[in-house]
């Protein structure tokens, strides 16, 4: 166990993992208005789309018309998550993508359910990806869910977790997101994960990514944060859940995350309150409630 890092990264994950599964197409300026009121508030990671079926995710086809319209600010990334080389030469041909992501499992069951092949087949299919983006100049950013628990096959175990993320650092991401898919996590758990993957994979090209099924996501930030992780994945509002997961909620919200940061003394660089009015704004535009306590509780909504 560590101290607590004196700077928290934070990686904006709902105009992406937030909105993908929203049955209702949103019109892209909204998510164009959504990038920059983000950009604005000062998060310096914000994924912007995926380049993926239209077939299979719909929401995200209107991903390069998006990253044209985005006012970029300096010093702000737009990842784009990219599952193959097809998404990859998608990417390239707007001109304007530096860094993408790719999104494995620690599940053998979850591998197949959510992208239709095995792990060692999801590797396969992502390394020539990374060797294409690097050579292009882009970052790749790699994702591992099911980190603490499956759907289909329950615990998970941590040295699943560490072959995977040692394989994607291998294979030239430049850090790995520990996703909690299902919410099933909790603070003993994600500490002790982490501590077992510090022993190859070292803390600072590590992340997490937490679901608040269960109510324990920021306890498990907390525990992340102790054990000398000092990037988190959040989800402006909550938005997002896991559509092969059932009940798992949304992610943990960008806006309860910087209210405990900034309890904690801990610098991120952004503005709670402007977080939370786009939190307000989104959720408003999607005709639903804040799924951010921080949020409701600053605009007086209950």
């Amino acid at each position: 166990m560590t101290g607590l890092p004196s700077h928290v990264r934070i990686v904006e994950v709902g105009p992406r993992d937030g909105l993908q599964n929203e049955k209702a197409t949103v019109p892209t300026a909204v998510k164009v208005d959504l990038i920059d009121r983000l950009g604005e508030a000062g998060l310096a990671t914000i994924e912007a789309g995926a380049f993926v079926s239209p077939r299979w995710v719909p929401q995200m086809a209107d991903t390069a018309e998006v990253l044209a319209a985005v006012r970029r600010r300096p010093g702000t990334s737009y990842p784009v998550l990219v599952p193959n080389l097809k998404g990859l030469d998608l990417a390239l041909t707007t001109g304007s993508v530096e860094e993408l992501a790719v999104f494995g499992a620690a599940s053998e069951s979850f591998s197949r359910k959510n992208i239709n092949c095995s792990i060692a087949e999801s590797l396969e299919r992502f390394r020539p990806v990374c060797e294409r983006a690097l050579a292009e100049g882009l970052r790749v950013r790699g994702y591992v869910s099911c980190v603490l628990g499956c759907p289909y096959e329950g615990e998970v175990t941590p040295e699943a977790v560490l072959d995977m993320a040692s394989a994607l650092l291998e294979i030239g991401c430049y850090e790995i997101s520990l996703g909690d898919t299902i919410g099933v996590g909790t603070p003993g758990k994600a500490g002790r994960l982490i501590d077992r993957l510090a022993t190859t994979v070292p803390r600072d090209r590590l992340a997490v990514h937490f679901h608040d099924t269960y109510g324990q996501a920021l306890a498990n930030i907390h525990a992340a944060l102790r054990e000398g992780i000092a990037v988190v994945d959040s989800s402006v509002a909550g938005l997002g859940g896991c559509p092969y997961a059932a009940g798992a909620s949304g992610n943990v919200a960008t806006e309860d995350v910087l209210y405990m940061l900034e309890g904690l003394g801990i610098e991120t660089g952004v503005d709670l309150k402007r977080v939370a009015a786009v939190g307000s704004f989104i959720s408003d535009a999607l005709g639903r409630s804040n799924g951010s306590r921080t949020g409701r509780a600053l605009s007086g909504h209950p």
